[in-house]
């Protein structure tokens, strides 16, 4: 007698998996659904983000003199604010890249009046002339400002390694990273915890442009990544079925 003696049975066919092959199944069936829900996640997180990129850009400025404000509850919003530039004392953001030239970004703390911090203002880039041994000439400041731009959280950095700065105790401050705790004490005065980018209220980036291609891929491609995922759980799926399902063998009858 041969054939498929166990299994369920269904017309001429029968479904009898195997144990290693239905485990090595069940794992990685596990882990293709588990990579597509992470994927649907991530979409999710970058649409509440672009959500409230949107909802920052429609709010109303701030007057960064007279309202308290946080990265964590103002990163994008717009702010204005008026004051004395401290120019003796200024941060060269080292590293930075703009039209295929190295150079810095450069912040100058902004004393607000009738406070007693300072926001550092990202003034803009400034190439390397020469050699990094020689800093560059800094565009003068006025003593007395208003600067208008918007909130931001600044360039950051996978892993901080030494001290933030390689020319302590000379000014303009060369820095690797930014590091408000350290450029508060060097400075002698509390500053906020965020950067105020320079550049007219009136010329803010759509925020679609603020918002998606401020990721190197927005919460589509995510979602596109999900369904891929999600299909290959489906065919191998399909494959396990296909494999572990045998045609019934009709027995041999004779006289």
């Amino acid at each position: 007698m041969s054939g498929i003696s166990k299994g369920l049975r269904m017309g001429g066919w029968v479904f009898a998996p195997r144990v290693l092959p239905t485990l090595a199944y069940v794992v990685l069936l596990v882990l293709l659904i588990s990579l597509g829900l992470w994927q649907l996640d991530r979409a999710e997180q970058k649409h509440q983000a672009l959500a409230e990129r949107a909802a920052a850009f429609r709010a109303p400025v701030v007057d960064l003199n007279d309202t308290p404000t946080r990265l964590a509850s103002h990163e994008y919003r717009r702010a204005r604010g008026s004051g004395r530039f401290d120019a003796s004392r200024q941060f060269l953001l080292d590293n930075r890249i703009q039209d295929g030239q190295v150079g810095y970004r450069l912040l100058t703390p902004l004393r607000l009046a009738g406070q007693d911090r300072a926001v550092l203002v990202d003034r803009g880039f400034v190439p390397i002339v020469g050699n990094r041994q020689t800093l560059p000439e800094l565009p003068p400041v006025p003593p007395d400002a208003e600067v208008a731009g918007r909130i931001r959280r600044g360039p950051s950095v996978g892993i901080r390694l030494g001290e933030p700065a390689d020319n302590a105790g000379e000014w303009p401050r060369r820095v690797q990273y930014l590091d408000f705790d350290y450029m508060a004490e060097e400075l002698g005065y509390p500053i906020a915890d965020y950067l105020l980018i320079e550049g007219s209220l009136s010329n803010d980036p759509v925020v679609r442009r603020s918002g998606r291609d401020a990721w190197r891929f927005g919460p589509e491609r995510h979602e596109g990544y999900a369904v891929q995922w999600f299909s290959l759980a489906a065919a191998l799926t399909v494959i396990w079925l296909v494999v572990n399902t045998k045609r019934k063998h009709k027995r041999a009858t004779g006289e």
